[in-house]
């Protein structure tokens, strides 16, 4: 390694003391920067809430613009909103594998129009040893299940059923007609998620309403003109931020393989619209969008996997009443 290079990545590690701060403490396995002045750690072993989050002044908004474009120019990474690449991937010296995206992709809040800055940290430690036995695998024990709700089947009640199904993780389906308040019902379903969740949300208009203090909204433009950040990019980015649910806007053609793409990760309560007249028409409606941009879909076997997979709550409208027709 050349001297002007070795100097290059003294400079980049100087720089990264505010973060490294953070993410070299030995029980970090994440690190995720939201917004200026703040920081969130996940913590290793056995936490009941494992996002834990603490103040930082020393993470202003100057920094952290600083920082993505010393990190993209000393690691010869392609970056920066101006060449309309707003997201940035490498490895930080140790081995830590940073994700993040700055510029009007990312919004702190309605009235931000500037845009900002999100990233996370997927801390590398070579030397932690994580025995068998700490995923529950031991010689003549059982298979452990985390979520003792997927075995409760589902109440008459339509409400307790909707409840259950929020809290025990499954994906959502909102659908109805125009003007039958999807996005309005979506922001109340918003509310029930637990508040210790780390909530991404991707939509091509800011509607969403958040409640949880930990979470990401991204903006991607439906004409996909704005930059080279397009739904492909979503899902590679949505899971480097190592979200505990992702919340989308409307499915479109443009969206909807990456959105049932979302929903097979691995990730609990993926939620998202839909228009469509009645519960078997959406699961038909988002097959339909999905081959816009996907021909070899086999259709049957993805309408079988959606009737598994995917809960869809019906909102119908008659005049000015508006009302849940369905939950399947």
């Amino acid at each position: 390694m050349g001297g002007g290079l070795v100097d290059s990545y003294r400079v980049l590690e100087m720089a990264l003391k505010p973060l490294s701060y953070w993410y070299s403490q030995d029980n970090v396995e994440d690190v995720a920067v939201n917004n200026p002045g703040g920081i969130w750690l996940r913590l290793r072993g056995r936490h009941a809430h494992p996002w834990h989050y603490y103040e930082d002044p020393k993470l202003t908004r100057e920094y952290l613009y600083n920082i993505m474009y010393l990190i993209a120019n000393t690691l010869e990474q392609p970056f920066g909103p101006e060449i309309q690449i707003p997201m940035l991937y490498t490895d930080l010296p140790g081995g830590h594998r940073f994700g993040g995206i700055m510029g009007q992709n990312v919004r702190y809040d309605e009235n931000d129009l500037e845009g900002g800055i999100a990233f996370d940290i997927r801390v590398y430690r070579p030397d932690v040893d994580i025995k068998m036995e700490e995923f529950g695998l031991v010689k003549g024990g059982r298979l452990h299940q985390l979520n003792r709700l997927k075995n409760v089947e589902d109440p008459d009640d339509p409400y307790e059923r909707l409840v259950l199904s929020i809290k025990r993780g499954d994906h959502l389906l909102i659908s109805g007609g125009t003007a039958t308040g999807k996005t309005t019902f979506l922001n109340n379903i918003l509310k029930l998620l637990d508040e210790h969740k780390r909530i991404v949300t991707v939509e091509d208009t800011r509607e969403l309403i958040v409640h949880q203090p930990n979470h990401v909204h991204l903006l991607v433009s439906r004409a996909g003109a704005a930059n080279k950040f397009g739904y492909a990019q979503v899902v590679d980015l949505v899971n480097r931020f190592t979200p505990d649910s992702i919340i989308c806007g409307e499915i479109s053609t443009d969206n909807a393989s990456a959105i049932w793409e979302l929903m097979n990760t691995g990730h609990d309560n993926c939620f998202a619209t839909i228009h469509a007249d009645s519960a078997e028409t959406a699961y038909r409606a988002f097959i339909s969008r999905i081959m816009h941009t996907n021909r070899e879909l086999d259709q049957d076997k993805t309408f079988k996997e959606m009737k598994e997979r995917l809960r869809v709550v019906q909102i119908n409208r008659d005049g000015n009443i508006r009302a849940i027709t369905a939950i399947t």
